[in-house]
């Protein structure tokens, strides 16, 4: 290791060493504060991003080395030329020589990689330890007393203080120095939080003018004014009284948590109007019209403030374990029982909307919305556990719990705001007004602000930054599939130059349909085969040109590739062949689009050919598929290959006694006056026979457009009714004499009936 330390393209590695044995140090002795892990953590990710980066060095040359080496061909000791020997030792030595950063800095990578997860082990360890402490119970009636003074004693001393900073000649000094500034940032802060929500609604006055009402953009807008400038004005006049030093160091850090303070009672109150005017009812939401939702929301922030007011209270102060436990639980306790009251008035209301016989569409959730109510009732059943959990001493657990649970709940109503809001827009551009509501759409915009609301999530319910950051790293790192590492830089070129090169040839593939081969003389069924093939190439050479632009090496793959190829050509072999014979049917083309064939029992026109199956429309206007296989493998009839010229035969009977030459004069007459038939060869009438019924005849002839043979057939039909009524020859109909043998045997009387007539007469 010694030997690598010096050499200058690693000199980093020697710094790292010291870092590591110090974070091996302190992993092992486990005494140091979270926040000195921390900070080691910080450090370490760096050097992980510097062995992360190394780990790629010197690719391209090393890649050109080994095509160089492969070159020339495998080693043969003693029969091989000695400058090829000596050329290949060079070559494997500049090799080895690249390879030893790399080498290195995957050593390394994996070092630091174990360290950052043995501290991140240990600091959730520590974080379950104290979650799952049990501390006093709050219930202990000896602690109160104490408490109360602790608190008194804690606002006492901010308070004097900051009256003992007032009397300091130095801090009255800057006061007066300071004063012009301190008025300014004052006033305007005043201004702001006095008479900020009127010019909010000044400003969306102005800004309706500019169209955009129909979907309440403005008033959206106006709403957020409503919030953001009162928030102004809090920062302002903290960052004033920061400035005239009166506060000193306990009102300092109160100080620094005030902006986000009212920006949580701010937006509590913003989340209940938004609630009412966007009319948002489910599972979580009581009414949105109901003034006790908007009260309910605005008392769990201000009890949320409350809580981090007490836990800054007791960082600064120190407060006994029995004082704060004493404390808390009271906050613990009404969050949950207003929190469980806020969802438990939804349920009834969800019931007398249920029950109610003119309730209103969409007022009772859906069936999708069943993991709302899920949601409801965990956080109903976390409402009612945490103040039991305080109560019993595991106070650390009940804030952990009813806490962050308020926090979920708010962040779910406002992910409910953004989507009606975004939807409504939806519908007020495309002028479907409430109905978006129910389109893909706002199922779409919801699951994007979920998906973007869990790191949000996650960190309110106690996940670290740090475990944040890890995650992203580690999906920026990607995984090695083969020699070849993915990651999302890998994917993302891969999908553009893929979508790039399949947008080129979809435009390709519209300028040969539409422009080139319509002025050529090719039929339509080459035009399609040949538009056909030119997407089939240009979709494999975009893939491929993609694999090669993103720096996929998928060559270590191909024996597993060969493994799963046998396994796959039994279970995908009738695909394939479907494909194999699609490929043919576009090469040798015994079809193409818009012959009329006739398959399997199936007649109609080919309307498309695809690499799987070609398209038939029948005739009553349906459509068959038909696998590819089948017009490969099968017999198929192809009424229109090559030519529309076809034969068309109609048989017709005459009565016996009819003159047959007479009959075949007329047939030919209306055989060749009919405009369809061609007189080369010209139409023959044939006398078939002597049927059981009539003279059997048939007009046979050749037709222009085969196309058209039921029109033909028809036409000479009526033709023929026609003129064989005017001639006065008979069409007959098939006619049976029956002969009865001994018919005289059927009104001769049975010898039973006399006698059974008899024994009725007698009766």
């Amino acid at each position: 290791m010694s030997q690598l330390a010096e050499d200058p393209r690693l000199a980093f590695f020697k710094d790292w060493q010291a870092t590591a044995r110090r974070a091996e140090t302190l992993i092992d002795a486990a005494r140091a504060s979270n926040a000195a892990f921390e900070a080691l953590r910080q450090e370490l990710v760096q050097y992980r991003q510097r062995f992360q980066l190394a780990r790629s060095e010197n690719d391209a040359r090393i890649a050109s080395l080994n095509a160089q080496i492969e070159a020339l061909g495998a080693s043969r000791d003693g029969d091989e030329p000695l400058t090829i020997t000596v050329l290949r030792g060079e070559l494997q030595t500049q090799l080895d020589q690249l390879k030893v950063p790399r080498i290195v800095a995957e050593l390394a990578h994996s070092r630091v990689q174990g360290l950052i997860a043995e501290i991140d082990r240990l600091v959730r360890d520590r974080a379950t330890r104290t979650l799952l402490e049990r501390g006093p119970s709050p219930l202990n009636p000896e602690y109160w007393p104490e408490a109360l003074t602790d608190l008194s004693d804690a606002f006492l001393a901010v308070g004097k203080e900051s009256t003992g900073r007032l009397q300091s000649l130095a801090v009255q000094r800057t006061l007066w120095s300071r004063a012009p500034v301190l008025v300014l940032l004052t006033g305007i802060a005043l201004v702001l939080l006095l008479r900020g929500r009127a010019w909010a609604h000044w400003a969306g006055a102005q800004l309706r003018k500019l169209g955009g009402e129909g979907a309440g953009v403005w008033r959206f807008v106006v709403s957020l004014l409503q919030v953001l400038l009162p928030y102004v004005g809090t920062v302002l006049l903290v960052r004033a009284v920061n400035l005239s030093d009166i506060a000193g160091l306990r009102g300092s850090l109160l100080l620094d948590d005030v902006p986000m303070w009212v920006f949580l009672l701010y937006a509590a109150h913003w989340l209940g109007e938004r609630l009412g005017v966007f009319q948002i009812r489910n599972e979580l939401v009581p009414d949105g019209t109901e003034r006790g939702g908007r009260v309910a929301l605005a008392t769990l922030a201000t009890l949320l403030v409350l809580h981090m007011l007490l836990d800054r209270i007791a960082g600064i102060e120190s407060l006994a374990e029995e004082s704060f436990v004493v404390l808390a639980w009271p906050l613990i306790l009404i969050s949950g029982l207003v929190l469980w009251q806020f969802l438990r008035r939804a349920r009834l209301r969800k019931a007398d909307a249920a029950a109610a016989p003119d309730a209103e569409e969409g007022l009772v959730p859906a069936a999708g919305n069943r993991a709302l109510t899920l949601m409801r009732r965990l956080v109903m059943g976390l409402a009612l556990l945490a103040p039991v959990l305080g109560a019993l001493g595991y106070v650390n657990a009940a804030m952990g719990v009813i806490y962050p649970t308020v926090l979920t709940v708010g962040v779910v109503l406002f992910l409910m705001v953004v989507q009606r809001f975004v939807t409504e827009i939806y519908g007020w551009l495309t002028r479907t007004g409430q109905a978006a509501q129910d389109t893909l759409f706002a199922g779409l915009v919801g699951i994007i602000l979920v998906l973007m609301s869990l790191p949000v999530l996650a960190l309110i319910w106690g996940a670290r930054v740090a475990d944040l950051t890890e995650l992203w790293s580690r999906f920026l790192e990607g995984f090695t599939l083969g020699d070849t590492r993915i990651s999302p830089a890998v994917f993302l070129t891969f999908a553009v130059i893929f979508a790039a090169g399949y947008v080129v040839t979809r435009l390709v593939q519209g300028s040969l349909r539409s422009t080139l081969l319509p002025k050529t003389k090719i039929d339509p069924g080459g035009q399609n085969a040949i538009v056909a093939g030119t997407g089939y190439i240009g979709i494999f050479l975009a893939a491929l040109v993609a694999i090669s632009m993103a720096g996929l090496d998928l060559s270590s793959l191909a024996i597993v590739a060969g493994a799963l190829s046998v396994g796959i050509g039994f279970g995908l072999q009738t695909i394939v062949s479907n494909f194999v014979s699609g490929i043919i049917l576009l090469i040798e083309r015994p079809i193409s689009k818009g012959d009329w064939i006739e398959v399997g029992g199936q007649m109609g026109y080919v309307r498309d050919i695809s690499v799987r199956s070609t398209r038939i429309e029948t005739f009553d206007r349906t459509d068959v598929i038909v696998p590819n296989s089948d017009l490969i493998s099968g017999a198929v009839t192809n009424y229109t290959r090559g030519n529309t010229v076809g034969r068309v035969i109609v048989p017709v009977g005459v009565a016996y006694g009819t003159d047959p030459r007479r009959v075949e004069a007329i047939l030919g007459e209306i055989a060749k006056a009919h405009p369809m038939v061609l007189m080369r060869p010209a139409p023959s009438v044939v006398f078939q026979g002597f049927g059981a019924d009539s003279l059997d005849f048939e007009i046979r002839a050749i037709l222009r457009d085969v196309n058209w043979v039921l029109s033909v057939k028809s036409d000479m039909n009526f033709a023929i009714a026609k003129r064989f009524e005017e001639e006065g020859i008979e069409i007959p109909f098939a006619q049976r004499d029956i002969w009865i043998r001994n018919a005289e045997a059927l009104h001769a009387p049975s010898a039973s009936s006399n006698t059974a007539g008899g024994a009725e007469n007698e009766g």
